[in-house]
């Protein structure tokens, strides 16, 4: 099999929120990407996902149940739910079970699923499964794997230090690094303002970005879901001012617009980053980074034209690295063309899709042949 021959596909989604703009996070925006670009190159694309999901058939096997969230309980990205384990997963379970079922009509899975249940179930589904590792180790994910054997599935991380990551815990994989559409993310004009964007969440830490706005006396835009109402409203909410200003989530189009119009994209991860889809998008809009050097971020900086590190927490050398960038940026008229180009080089989507389309094409070929020497 050549790896542009047309596959039928099933995406397995995250479980959480619906897979469609505006997107709570990077992951479910890289899986949404995912589909979008696997089906504009022709290829049959199913989905397993949260209902309200686009790619998703109403009242089909492959809609589940949204999250029930009691009322008083806080909603957090790091927690869930008693629906989760009581409604979810069961549904999950159904979708695997029906995949399983009609399993001449699929190719191959494409999992981006945190739960371990199709991990642990992928010996039984009749059709070979690629994982996409996108967190840190987890012990279930780990344990599922071990009791599920060799079952021509495979795994792949998005940077090199989750792939490092992922073996120390005993689970082996191949880079293949996240992709960006240069198309939703044009090459914009710049401007007078800072810009930080993604979910509001302590880990992401958008406080530290509003310091570094202010010791530099510049205004800041923060854009993105809140995914914990109490930091936001504790420690993000009473920094905000005219010079600090919150927008919200934007849907893909007007959130590249704010990028682009930006001076300096501030990236400010408290933990160890897997891979951070927000700095190739910024990079793409022509807009210079300056990120913490944590996970995986190090390996998006390297060879990439106006994007600068700085020690995790070190506010000071931020911002005397946002104020180079800005200054260079305004030296040099063809600073932010040579950002875009060089992030398009490195982190283009369709040479993404490329790599996962060889990946499929290898697992499919290698369950064709388990199936001839068992026949």
């Amino acid at each position: 099999m050549r790896a542009h021959d047309r596959l039928r596909i099933v995406v397995i989604a995250p479980l959480r929120f619906p897979i469609r703009p505006p997107h709570p996070g990077g992951l479910e925006s890289a899986v949404w990407s995912e589909v979008t670009a696997l089906r504009r190159r022709g290829h049959e694309v199913d989905m397993v996902a949260v209902a309200g999901s686009d790619f998703v058939e109403p009242g089909s096997p492959f809609e589940l149940p949204v999250l029930d969230w009691p009322a008083g309980m806080s909603r957090t990205d790091v927690s869930y739910p008693h629906s989760y384990e009581a409604t979810t997963v069961p549904a999950l379970e159904h979708a695997l079970a029906a995949i399983a079922a009609a399993a001449d009509r699929f190719d191959v899975i494409s999992n981006h699923c945190l739960h371990p249940l199709p991990i642990r179930r992928a010996s039984m589904l009749g059709v070979p499964m690629l994982t996409t590792l996108h967190t840190p180790p987890d012990d279930d994910v780990i344990a599922a794997q071990a009791a599920a054997g060799p079952t021509g599935s495979g795994f792949v991380s998005v940077s090199d230090f989750t792939r490092r990551e992922w073996a120390r815990a005993g689970l082996r994989s191949e880079l293949l690094a996240n992709g960006v559409d240069p198309s939703a993310w044009p090459e914009g004009a710049g401007g007078e303002r800072l810009v930080w964007f993604g979910r509001i969440v302590p880990e992401k830490a958008p406080h530290l970005a509003v310091e570094v706005a202010r010791r530099l006396g510049r205004s800041l835009t923060i854009a993105g879901r809140i995914g914990d109402r109490d930091y936001a409203e504790k420690t993000l909410g009473p920094l905000l001012g005219e010079d600090i200003r919150y927008v919200g989530p934007l849907a893909p189009s007007p959130l590249a617009a704010l990028v682009g119009a930006s001076a300096a994209a501030l990236s400010t991860p408290a933990w160890a980053e897997p891979f951070g889809l927000v700095a190739p998008e910024a990079l793409m809009c022509g807009t210079p980074v300056v990120s913490f050097a944590v996970g995986g971020v190090p390996e998006v900086a390297v060879r990439s034209v106006g994007m600068e590190l700085v020690p995790p927490g070190d506010l000071s050398a931020m911002a005397e690295r946002v104020e180079h960038l800005i200054t260079r940026s305004a030296e040099d008229a063809s600073f932010r063309r040579r950002i875009r180009a060089s992030a398009v080089r490195r982190f283009s989507l369709d040479a993404r899709i490329e790599a996962l389309e060889s990946r499929f094409a290898e697992l499919v070929a290698g369950d064709r042949l388990a199936d001839e020497l068992t026949a």
